[in-house]
């Protein structure tokens, strides 16, 4: 990864006043370019590393902004990189790219043209923030000393995801990142506040197919054959016992299946059934358990009915785990430009999963939850619903912390 090679200069001196003041002012001009962006994204919508065309309109913003900009990272990733007017911090920001097989039903008139794809996860406006927040530090570059990467990946939606390929080609390297700011848009938030919480904010996120095998014969004569869909019913049962009776009680646990398939026809004997299911937890040796019981769980019980089982078991993201001290430029930020009301602090995790989770595996970082909630213009829907919108103030709002929360970083050296 090639580091971008910028003239540097001495910041000029500004009370923090004057400097919170240019700030706001460079946002606010840059709002209505974000939210043509953002249309512009949800009218375009691409899957997991399949974003292409994604990819091209973020390296063209970001090379007009003035970024080093390297594109095919982690497969169809972006990364912009800016220099400030001296050395100092190396902070990163992170957005994803990937929409949903999703058929949008919202009725916008910047509604997806892809038939059966849909930003309805707000991909778009973190994409159209982060590259916002690019600009406006672009045009306050004498402002800040340090390096700003802003890392645009694939296929956070789709396990394993993207953050492992960007990794893998060195996003986090030269210049070694010493901090990582995520976002994510909120529809239980209302528009004008972000949600924080420190330590353990989401779940590792597991995915498990089992392939029961069993016997097929004819219905009317059961004993010569194996019913592989007996089997699968039992396996289902029995699965239910690990988080129940081999889970610490006091370490929040789910084993959900979600998919089962099989048969051929009301008077065959079924010989295969497939089970598909998820795993979450907020500790990773409880899920590392979990995974261990599933394999020893569906073995004995298919043995046990003359069956066979094959487990195909999918590690997908660890528990997200935000730094305090990171969150704390969050709220630092949140409190200056919009007063204490802005934060909302999340008292518990919710067990749902973010691939951002990777990154903190490597280096201290936190993700805001940007409040984009407001039922009087039908933002009102959850992640991954096909009437889900936004509240578009909600991407000047966000520019507003994250550039606050980069100012700030980029001035002090934090602790861990």
């Amino acid at each position: 990864m090639k580091k971008a090679m910028t003239t540097r200069t001495t910041p000029a001196a500004l009370s923090q006043k004057q400097l919170d003041d240019r700030f706001a002012a460079a946002i606010h001009a840059q709002f209505p370019a974000a939210v043509r962006l953002r249309r512009h994204l949800h009218q375009h919508p691409e899957l997991a590393f399949s974003e292409h065309r994604t990819a091209e309109t973020i390296a063209a913003e970001l090379k007009r902004i003035g970024c080093h900009v390297t594109t095919g990272v982690g497969r169809t990733g972006v990364l912009g990189i800016l220099e400030g007017s001296q050395d100092g911090p190396v902070a990163a920001v992170r957005s994803d790219m990937d929409a949903l097989p999703v058929k949008e039903q919202t009725g916008l008139p910047f509604a997806s043209k892809i038939d059966g794809v849909m930003h309805a996860c707000g991909h778009d406006a973190h994409m159209s923030v982060v590259v916002s927040t690019a600009a406006v530090m672009a045009k306050m570059r004498p402002h800040w000393a340090g390096t700003v990467k802003f890392i645009f990946q694939p296929s956070e939606e789709v396990l394993p995801g993207g953050a492992l390929g960007m990794i893998a080609d060195k996003v986090l390297e030269d210049p070694k990142v010493s901090t990582i700011f995520g976002l994510h848009v909120d529809p239980w938030i209302p528009v004008g506040r972000v949600g924080l919480k420190d330590g353990v904010m989401m779940s590792q996120t597991d995915d498990f197919d089992l392939t029961v095998i069993g016997q097929p014969g004819h219905a009317a004569r059961p004993h010569e054959a194996c019913d592989a869909i007996y089997v699968a019913s039992q396996i289902v049962t029995a699965l239910q016992s690990i988080v129940s009776r081999n889970t610490d009680p006091l370490q929040p646990a789910v084993l959900s299946i979600g998919k089962i398939e099989g048969g051929r026809a009301r008077n065959i004997v079924a010989d295969n059934v497939g089970i598909e299911g998820t795993v979450r937890a907020l500790d990773a040796k409880a899920a590392q358990n979990i995974r261990r019981r599933i394999e020893k769980v569906a073995n004995g019980v298919a043995k046990a009915l003359g069956g066979q089982v094959k487990l195909d078991y999918l590690v997908g993201t660890p528990p997200l785990v935000n730094a305090k001290s990171v969150n704390d430029l969050y709220r630092r930020a949140a409190r200056q430009a919009f007063g204490a009301k802005a934060i909302v602090e999340i008292n518990e995790p919710v067990m749902g999963g973010e691939d951002f989770a990777h990154y903190l595996q490597y280096v201290k970082g936190a993700m805001m939850r940007l409040g984009v909630r407001n039922p009087e213009i039908g933002a009102k829907f959850a992640w991954h619903h096909p009437a889900f919108t936004i509240d578009e103030n909600a991407l000047e709002i966000g520019m507003r912390i994250i550039c606050g929360a980069l100012l700030y970083h980029q001035s002090s050296t934090l602790t861990a």
